[in-house]
């Protein structure tokens, strides 16, 4: 009780400042639709340029109406709209990208320019606006990289039917979807013929969404709709297994390098699909058994149906798209380059540089006595997880290997059950080191968070951000989270 307490003040007292602040009035500027605007971000770590592709005429408005500027300052973008004539700011939205993650990559870093497909969705303006993007920079200064000016009279605003092909299965209706959190569930490598399946793991996964705080006891703030189309074959694209599917979605393994990271770049598809329903959020189920997923905030989410983690995957890849929240892990293998830069404190809640160790960012929730920062029990447990993730590649690589140079499939299974087994073992290894610790359940400032063993700390020992398993988040993801519950539904 005393936790629930101690996250739910801190929560309202953010979403109180937010809601202080309310605005611009939406039927001032606004009609109840949706204006989808699709985009080209193409370029490097050097440089980035943007291009309208389409503006659509989309559905009714599922955002807040209330709450039109994005109180939260998280995402290296943000979408603003000013009205064209007057100049006023009349609704913002921050994000992550694709392209933004790609830009830290080594590709990116070397100046290879790469080409991503994006949208941004905003309530229909009733005249025209100035939609523009701004980026932060390395230091978290924003600047405008994109500006021009849309016209929703305009005759090339597309506003033709929905793409054909496609069911909705209601999972949860709460209220109105101005007023709760749409979360849209769409499916990726289903076929027709395992529609059932995709209504089985549906039920499955909103039984898992409410399990854990703050979800648990806000189930009546959200609205969540599956949204099915037919894919040609089961599965999604494994390219370092020499394995490809067709799918509704193209999703793939092996984004940005990382096997484990699932994410698609065909962005039109999912948005085309995804428009069949009103949404703030978006998760995307693939049908798969292998351990994968990925999730960027404001963007979308994927997790995989099938495997041993698949509780902890669909809850730990919707902290990062719904919450913004950061992986607290530091000793897997990433993608990323100096993700989060040196001496520059990270914008996520979950994670700080603690600049200044008089005032940590989540200062209001330490246990009373503990240090900052807190001395835990770290060099023991990162030779036991390095030493891990060292052996995990190596299994990892020989499956892939197996896998394309068609060794017999009993191999590969018998392969593949020891490396879960490996995983499972750590798993229970890691979750004794740490519960062990007299720092257990305390709120601290505990170096080794955002990929980094140094420079970055979390808020506590273990939380579902830092470590695989059925665990709860840590009170100030907890927090993080109710947060933007709150947000969005009134």
């Amino acid at each position: 009780m005393k936790r629930f307490l101690a996250v739910a003040i801190l929560a309202v007292a953010v979403a109180g400042c937010a809601q202080a602040q309310k605005g611009p009035a939406f039927d001032e500027w606004f009609v109840d639709k949706t204006m989808r605007v699709d985009y080209f971000h193409t370029g490097s770590a050097a440089a980035e340029t943007v291009a309208i592709d389409q503006v659509y005429d989309q559905g009714p408005w599922a955002g807040p109406r209330t709450r039109l500027l994005d109180p939260f300052g998280l995402g290296r973008y943000e979408v603003k709209v000013y009205d064209e004539a007057g100049g006023a700011l009349i609704y913002s939205r921050g994000f992550d990208s694709y392209f933004g993650e790609y830009r830290t990559s080594d590709a990116g870093l070397r100046g290879v320019p790469r080409t991503y497909h994006e949208s941004a969705l905003l309530p229909y303006p009733k005249k025209p606006v100035r939609f523009a993007l701004e980026a932060r920079d390395r230091k978290n200064f924003s600047r405008e990289v994109f500006s021009q000016t849309i016209d929703p009279a305009a005759l090339t605003v597309i506003r033709e039917r929905l793409i054909p092909g496609v069911k909705v299965v209601e999972a949860l209706r709460s209220g109105e979807p101005g007023r709760k959190v749409d979360v849209a569930v769409i499916a990726e490598g289903y076929t027709a013929a395992e529609e059932a399946k995709f209504a089985a793991d549906l039920a499955r996964f909103v039984g898992v969404f409410f399990k854990i705080e703050p979800y648990k006891s806000h189930r009546d703030a959200f609205n969540i709709s599956g949204v099915f189309k037919p894919s040609a074959e089961s599965g999604c694209d494994e390219p370092s297994h020499g394995v490809f599917k067709s799918t509704v979605l193209n999703a793939a393994f092996d984004s940005l390098g990382s096997e484990r990271y699932l994410l698609t770049e065909d962005n039109k598809s999912l948005r085309d699909i995804a428009a069949h329903v009103p949404y703030d959020a978006l998760y995307i189920m693939v049908n798969h058994k292998r351990y994968g997923g990925g999730g960027i905030y404001n963007f979308y989410c994927t997790f995989t149906t099938d495997n041993q983690w698949y509780e902890y995957l669909f809850l730990h890849e919707f902290g990062h798209s719904f919450a913004g929240l950061a992986d607290e892990y530091y000793t897997s293998d990433v993608a990323y380059n100096e993700f989060y830069p040196a001496g520059i404190e990270p914008a996520e809640p979950n994670i700080t540089a603690l600049l200044d160790p008089a005032r940590p960012k989540w200062k209001s929730l330490l246990s009373p006595g503990i240090a900052v920062p807190t001395p835990w029990e770290k060099a023991a447990f990162d030779d036991m997880d390095m030493g891990y993730q060292e052996i995990r590649r190596g299994v990892n690589a020989n499956i892939a290997r197996m896998k394309r140079e068609g060794a017999p499939a009993a191999d590969v299974a018998r392969a593949e059950d020891e490396s879960e087994k490996l995983s499972r073992e750590q798993a229970l290894k890691v979750d004794a080191y740490l519960k062990a610790s007299k720092f257990w359940g305390q709120v601290g400032v505990f170096e080794g968070a955002g990929y980094a063993a140094k420079g970055l700390f979390r808020p506590e020992l273990d939380c579902l951000m830092f470590t695989k398993g059925t665990k709860p988040f840590c009170r100030v993801c907890e927090a993080a989270v109710l947060r933007t519950i709150r947000y969005y539904a009134d």
